[in-house]
């Protein structure tokens, strides 16, 4: 099925088309027609205002005669008596219907599970009671899903479904931010909600996504990954919130609030806004702003990176990132030119696109990876050009308001170059503006959703004959069983030909084996180099030697390893003792990072590793060094290596270390290819930092070089010998 965002061709919107009854289902939170209580928790936000302004939108649609919202009936004293009403009416064509779920009173939806059963057959009862016969059954979340499917094949209709989330990206995420495998079980049900989503998939007919991002890089995890199955449709966008401005905008408490940063305030504002999240690269923006005079001269920048107080009080990346902010502006005395509020309203936000738009600027988010980017359709709606990371879900944006331009994040130059391209030339701005707001208009409203969904099931009903659903068969696993960890620069780089050789059998074997680079260089320098050998993402990132972990489809940061490896760490402290040692030089700053120090060492000049140690040791110092290719010495904490953060994400995802093979071929290596693991250490390798290894059992040395080398080393191991693959 084509992925694209395209509206339905004529035949599917003729006028003949036949009327469909569809039925929504989705089950936890709190659903009802006004007033919806966004925020009361967790399973009250953006789904139920999605399925609510969904069914309006299609009640309003000439092909839809009737919808039907199918929820869960709560009866709590603590809540409002409108859970408990078993009809409401939207509209003439619109209801939602409530039904018992087993418990009255209002459960998580991690407490659902066992309930779910008599919703599907109380929500069975009551379209046979009252006769009706939908055309589809639309579910949303995992737990509809699970109803979904009984529903679909006791009737016999197919069955349409939106994830709006998925276990397994969330397990990911949560191990990510620090909680243990069994308590995440325990607090999360995930295994039962991602075997629910693996029956999911195998029994929708059409998934529907917001991005191309989403069905490559989530939904790609999954055993029943059928993409032919799945199709964009973005969500619709409230456009009465944003939208050109109006007069008001230099009236707001936000513009007097960017007035008091700002030398010149009437020059065009480079507008950036998101959270202050690492991945967000707020940083690299500010750099390449401050290297840039012409960029400066042309534009102030305004950066809107969340609500702060104090930011000692907050928490350690957020501390990290606004520090960096403060530190950049202050490197490149950007005072009078940024502008950076310590807070705003809600309210606030569409008046600063506004504001961005009436002064000829642009928005801008330099993220390292965007899975949608909805303030890019914000931006859009109020007239104001974009610039864009390359990564994630911004490509769809682009593609269907072509308004803007994408950028590479990790490139500063590209980044200079963009903004100055708009800010520029007035007549292109003013182009890029009107394509915005007609995109917006013709993609990303409720009514050009709603446009696009129903072309999608009258091809669905037109092109399928439905019959109760057969399950294909699956890994039995829902996990991979094993993994292969490797070098960058030493391994995977400087021989084209077995690289593109290996990452074939990768792809081949990506739904058994988990894929790990771990590397010495820092996250954007590996990202770039990369980028520059055509090698994907990886699952799990190891950079600046086992300092940081980050995990795909986002590039998600292992928080709690952050806070792991901290301890007795204390960087000033160590450059201060190794400061005047003679034949060591601090490497640029670019190659170093909150837990990572990089010198250049001259062993001939330079004390001996031990020497350095017993340094360190006398100062009451704790870390871990590390010397590579004898020219390269790197201090981390104790807690941190390539073998510590291989054998945390070894435990974090379940993976035996028996079931794991590690590639190396320098000594910043040799700890993650010692123990139980598997590994391989390849013939181009630093033979004096490795020459240890040679009558360790379990170590393969390779007459091979780079990727070529873990190729044999996959064969010597009979590595993917019982891999299970789909369809076999």
């Amino acid at each position: 099925m084509n992925q694209s965002t395209t509206t339905g061709s004529g035949t599917a919107q003729a006028a003949g088309a036949r009327r469909l009854y569809v039925v929504l289902v989705s089950v936890h939170g709190l659903i009802r027609g006004q007033d919806l209580e966004l925020g009361r928790d967790a399973d009250t936000g953006g789904q139920t205002r999605y399925v609510v302004e969904l069914a309006r939108a299609l009640g309003e649609h000439p092909e839809i005669a009737r919808v039907d919202l199918l929820t869960r009936r709560v009866l709590d004293s603590a809540l409002s008596a409108d859970y408990s009403r078993r009809e409401e009416t939207l509209s003439d064509t619109v209801r939602i219907i409530r039904l018992d779920c087993g418990e009255e009173a209002y459960l998580p939806k991690e407490q659902l599970w066992d309930c779910l059963d008599v919703f599907a057959d109380n929500a069975l009862h009551w379209l046979r009671e009252h006769e009706l016969n939908p055309d589809v059954i639309h579910s949303h979340y995992a737990d509809a899903g699970y109803v979904g499917i009984r529903l679909s094949g006791h009737l016999g209709v197919p069955m349409v479904h939106t994830g709006h989330s998925l276990g397994r990206v969330k397990r990911r995420r949560l191990l990510a931010h620090g909680l243990r495998r069994d308590v995440i079980e325990e607090r999360y049900n995930l295994s039962r909600r991602i075997e629910a989503e693996e029956d999911i998939l195998g029994a929708a007919e059409l998934v529907i996504t917001s991005t191309n991002q989403e069905i490559e890089q989530q939904y790609g995890f999954y055993d029943h990954y059928q993409p032919d199955m799945m199709r964009v449709i973005p969500p619709g966008t409230a456009l009465e919130d944003f939208h050109p401005a109006d007069g008001s905008e230099r009236d707001s408490p936000i513009y007097r609030e960017l007035d008091r940063f700002l030398l010149k305030p009437d020059r065009p504002i480079v507008l950036a806004l998101s959270r202050p999240d690492t991945r967000k690269n707020i940083t690299t923006l500010l750099e390449a702003y401050g290297e840039s005079a012409e960029l400066q001269a042309a534009a102030n920048l305004v950066i809107i990176a969340g609500n702060r107080e104090d930011i000692r009080d907050m928490d350690s990346e957020t501390q990290q990132v606004l520090t960096d902010i403060l530190l950049t502006i202050d490197e490149f005395n950007l005072y009078g030119k940024v502008a950076y509020p310590k807070s705003h309203r809600a309210e606030d936000v569409p008046v600063l696109y506004r504001l961005a738009a009436i002064s000829q600027g642009v928005f801008i988010n330099p993220a390292l990876t965007e899975p949608f980017g909805l303030t890019l359709i914000e931006a859009a709606a109020s007239g104001l050009p974009i610039v864009v990371t390359e990564d994630g879900g911004p490509r769809d944006i682009i593609a269907n308001c072509r308004n803007g331009y994408l950028i590479d994040p990790l490139d500063k130059q590209d980044i200079i170059k963009t903004l100055l391209k708009i800010l520029s030339d007035a007549n292109a701005w003013r182009e890029l503006a009107r394509r915005g707001l007609q995109g917006v208009q013709q993609y990303y409203s409720w009514q050009a959703h709603t446009q696009t969904y129903v072309a999608a099931l009258q091809a669905l009903l037109a092109a399928t004959k439905t019959t109760p659903p057969s399950m294909p068969r699956r890994r039995t696993g829902l996990y991979h069983d094993r993994a292969i960890f490797t070098d960058l620069d030493q391994n995977l780089l400087g021989d084209a030909e077995s690289l593109a050789d290996f990452l074939d059998v990768m792809k081949v074997y990506q739904k058994c084996t988990t894929f790990g680079i771990a590397t010495g260089r820092r996250l954007d320098a590996a990202l770039r180099m990369m980028k520059r050998y055509g090698i994907p993402q990886p699952d799990i990132l190891i950079t600046s030697l086992g300092t940081e972990i980050c995990y795909a489809p986002r590039l998600t940061q292992d928080r709690a390893w952050a806070e792991h490896i901290d301890h007795l760490w204390n960087l000033k402290a160590i450059t201060r003792v190794l400061t005047d040692l003679p034949g060591i030089k601090l490497q640029p700053r670019a190659e170093l990072s909150r837990f990572k120090i990089s010198y250049y060492i001259d062993p001939a000049a330079a004390p001996s590793l031990d020497e350095i140690n017993s340094l360190l040791h006398q100062h009451e110092l704790t870390a871990n060094t590390f010397l590579s290719f004898g020219q390269f010495l790197d201090i981390v904490p104790v807690r941190a290596s390539k073998g510590f953060a291989l054998r945390w994400c070894a435990d974090q995802w379940d993976i035996p270390l028996e079931n794991i093979l590690a590639a190396g071929g320098s000594g910043a290596d040799e700890d993650m290819m010692r123990g139980n693991a598997m590994a391989v250490v390849v013939a181009n390798r630093h033979n004096e930092e490795l020459s240890g290894l040679v009558d360790i059992e379990n170590i393969y040395f390779a007459s091979k070089p780079c990727a070529a080398g873990i190729l044999e080393a996959i064969e010597h191991y009979d590595f993917l010998g019982n891999c299970d693959l789909p369809g076999t």
